[in-house]
């Protein structure tokens, strides 16, 4: 992150002064015979340019020396007064230290979702995770789309405290390196999708970070059909491909529009958005444990359905018996509007 807000300017000038002050030290202790004391002294008033004198006259060799040094010192103090000037009058300490704080903050962050890539895809998927409350790290390696971003340029309305103007917690760097998925902190987050544009960038993150952390869960894009075996066999959990679903979804607007537009509602494609919501056995209220969907009486009282129901066996359920106890790893999925869905949130939810 630092490097790409040219650090590496800093640490260069810093460097060069350090190794003119060894440079001048040793000539004038190997040609005019100066105390270390002396030479570092004529060292520092030959930098600065001052002119306090000789501490006694120079030879031919030393003279020589000296011009050359002078020159030399020209150069490096012009470079280190460039490089200051521009930290101090163009921002630059204060985009390191907010950077700084940025990294301090990641590194508390626990359960995060991180989003590699910051294009149409990882953006829409930025968006509704912070919809949803969740805590996101994005990791980009264009600094420059993320400044647009931030500074509002991309005529894009994101909300809250995540996008223009607001603050996007940032790794800026290669996503399919370690170091970078780790100051994202995977070890520590819950999921990862990875969005970047070629889908062997995507097969290396999902590889890595199924690596760092066998626990996260990975949903990964791809562009091509044959890139998702491989996608799962890196460790992905699930793939998806843009490109295919949409052609999908536009064939399905002419063939079965109703049911189109049905999901766009529960998708938040609509402006008469539905919500869908999931909460499992665990989730639920330790006093409704070991009652039937009709005892729940989830319509009743908050106006919101019980759709569908994930069994811990893995079988979906679709609209389940009225019957149906709950047990350990079940898991029901509740669609209602956005009040509804409150409701059933405060109603059934184990604080």
């Amino acid at each position: 992150m630092l490097r790409s807000l040219n650090i590496n300017r800093l640490i260069l000038a810093v460097v060069l002064t350090g190794l003119s002050l060894v440079f001048g030290m040793a000539g004038f202790m190997g040609i005019e015979h100066y105390h270390p004391v002396d030479a570092f002294y004529m060292t520092v008033t030959t930098i600065a340019t001052v002119g306090f004198g000789e501490i006694h006259p120079f030879s031919h060799a030393g003279r020589l020396f000296v011009s050359f040094y002078i020159l030399y010192n020209l150069v490096v103090v012009a470079y280190l007064v460039s490089v200051f000037s521009s930290f101090i009058f163009d921002g630059e300490l204060r985009k390191i230290y907010k950077m700084i704080r940025i990294d301090q903050e990641i590194k508390r962050f626990s359960g995060h979702v991180i989003v590699c890539g910051f294009g149409r895809n990882g953006r829409r998927a930025y968006q509704e995770l912070r919809a949803n409350g969740a805590r996101v790290v994005v990791i980009e390696s264009d600094q420059e789309l993320m400044k647009n971003i931030t500074d509002g340029h991309t005529g894009e309305d994101y909300d809250g405290d995540g996008m223009a103007g607001g603050r996007i917690f940032t790794v800026l760097g290669d996503a399919t390196t370690d170091l970078v998925l780790k100051q994202a902190g995977v070890e520590r987050a819950s999921a990862l999708i990875t969005a970047l544009p070629k889908d062997a960038d995507n097969v290396f993150v999902a590889l890595s970070a199924r690596a760092l952390n066998p626990r996260l869960k990975i949903i990964a894009r791809a562009s091509l059909k044959t890139s998702e075996s491989k996608l799962l066999s890196a460790g992905a959990d699930s793939v998806v491909m843009p490109d295919e679903i949409g052609g999908s979804h536009m064939a399905k607007l002419v063939v079965r529009p109703e049911v189109i537009r049905f999901l766009d509602l529960i998708s938040g494609l609509s402006a008469d958005k539905l919500r869908l919501e999931e909460m499992s056995f665990q989730q639920l209220r330790r006093d409704l444990h070991g009652r039937s969907i009709r005892e729940l009486d989830v319509r009743s009282i908050t106006g919101a359905t019980i759709i569908g129901l994930r069994q811990a066996s893995g079988t979906l359920l679709v609209s389940p018996p009225v019957d149906y106890v709950l047990e350990a790893g079940d898991v029901l999925l509740v669609l209602g509007s956005e009040e509804q869905i409150e409701s059933f949130e405060v109603r059934f939810r184990q604080l």
